[in-house]
């Protein structure tokens, strides 16, 4: 289960680098919700909406320190992530601790909720 959920995310980071819209979608459930570092809160359609319109898109996603937790039909992944990208034409390089929860429904992983938290420590 741990080495099927650590192949998901990086499906997940290859689809976000390459700005996959239906990809990204295809990995979290329809009523997925991202808190951003901020606090905000963003659904499903919002998200694949900024990355269709091309406002958000992504050079490179990559995660380190990455931790699987499961828990029959739920699992939690956290994970050390930094992207590359550009947001409303402006360049940006974040590094965050994301956590990711999945739930497996009709034999199938889909993400339901992801919390980014911005990494300040050296």
């Amino acid at each position: 289960m741990r080495e099927e959920l650590l192949k998901l995310e990086k499906e997940f980071a290859l689809a976000v680098a390459n700005n996959d819209a239906n990809a990204i979608g295809d990995f979290l459930a329809d009523d997925w919700i991202i808190v951003d570092p901020d606090g905000g809160i963003v659904d499903k359609s919002r998200f694949l909406g900024v990355i269709r319109s091309g406002a958000l898109s992504h050079e490179m996603m990559e995660s380190d320190d990455v931790r699987v937790r499961t828990y029959e039909n739920t699992a939690v992944v956290t994970a050390l992530t930094t992207t590359k990208g550009r947001f409303m034409g402006q360049d940006f390089t974040s590094c965050e601790r994301a956590t990711d929860i999945f739930v497996k429904q009709d034999h199938r992983w889909q993400c339901v909720f992801t919390q980014l938290t911005r990494f300040t420590k050296k």
